[in-house]
């Protein structure tokens, strides 16, 4: 291919010691208090450096490199007296730091990557060390899709839905849960508390045990019924707006095409400037629309 990707870094993996290796920034003494340092030291000590450390040569023929990212690894691997690291040595000295840019994994996400670990053979107890957590907590993340319907799962398996949230749904049947999922999307908001509240919506007949009453704080079944009520006609609209939005957004797409023909016309553009000129600021606003989102 002509137009190839060019790598950021050598493929190769070099063993570097750790005194030739420069960081670029001091961290805060109070980092190694924090709980992101506690994990990446236990995962560290477990199962060794996992991601090699970026570095950039200092100059030609230097034995020093700069560091690019990983200043918290090399930070604990000082502690730790480790003398040498595996590294990637880059091809630019790129300015910005490598996950600068990486997705925090959702919850879902990391159900899946520990249940595969678990298939592999690797027991829950490793799994706790190595993330610096309490085994409850990850027979807690093992279970968390326990209940919940594959409709679901798929609506929120990329959302940072919080662990209390699918605690939630779960006590719901699956075309509730689905509907909560929905409303949980469209309202951009993956909480514990909105999940709670959503539940408190919920009609008896559509919990998972319908002769249970609901145990929500503060309110009297006078106001879970109302809600109830609110809930549904919210429900009723926003199926209204979905399958509405697709027909709107087709024909505002015909007609920002039907304004650019119309504006590549230099009568029609002469003439609106002359006795329409606050039309035609509107016309060539929307022309230049760079996308929906931004005309929104």
């Amino acid at each position: 291919m002509a137009n190839r990707v060019r790598l950021a870094c050598d493929t190769n993996i070099v063993s570097l010691p750790l005194a030739s290796i420069l960081p670029v920034r001091k961290l805060s003494p109070m980092i190694s208090k924090t709980e992101k340092y506690r994990r990446i030291a236990a995962s560290i000590q477990e199962v060794g450096i996992i991601e090699p450390l970026i570095v950039f040569p200092d100059a030609k023929g230097s034995t020093q490199y700069i560091l690019l990212d990983g200043h918290v690894r090399l930070a604990i691997l000082k502690e730790m007296g480790v003398e040498k690291v595996n590294c990637l040595v880059a091809k630019d000295d790129e300015a910005f730091t490598y996950n600068h840019k990486v997705s925090q994994l959702s919850a879902i996400q990391e159900h899946f990557m520990i249940m595969e670990a678990i298939r592999q053979g690797v027991s829950e107890e490793r799994i706790a060390k190595t993330l610096a957590v309490d085994v409850a907590a990850i027979r807690r993340k093992r279970d968390l899709l326990d209940g919940i319907c594959s409709e679901a799962v798929q609506l929120l398996k990329e959302k940072r839905a919080s662990n209390g949230a699918f605690r939630e749904i779960r006590k719901v049947k699956p075309m509730r849960q689905i509907e909560m999922a929905e409303l949980m999307v469209a309202a951009n908001n993956f909480s514990a508390s909105y999940a709670r509240c959503l539940l408190a919506a919920t009609p008896q007949e559509q919990l998972l045990e319908p002769d249970k009453p609901k145990d929500v704080a503060n309110l009297s079944p006078e106001d879970m019924s109302r809600m109830e009520r609110e809930m549904e006609n919210l429900s009723q609209d926003l199926r209204s707006v979905e399958e509405a939005h697709g027909r709107n957004v087709l024909n505002l797409v015909l007609a920002i095409g039907y304004l650019k023909k119309l504006l590549d016309n230099a009568r029609v553009v002469r003439y609106l400037s002359q006795h329409c000129a606050d039309i035609l600021a509107e016309f060539q606003n929307i022309v230049e629309t760079k996308s929906l989102e931004t005309a929104e």
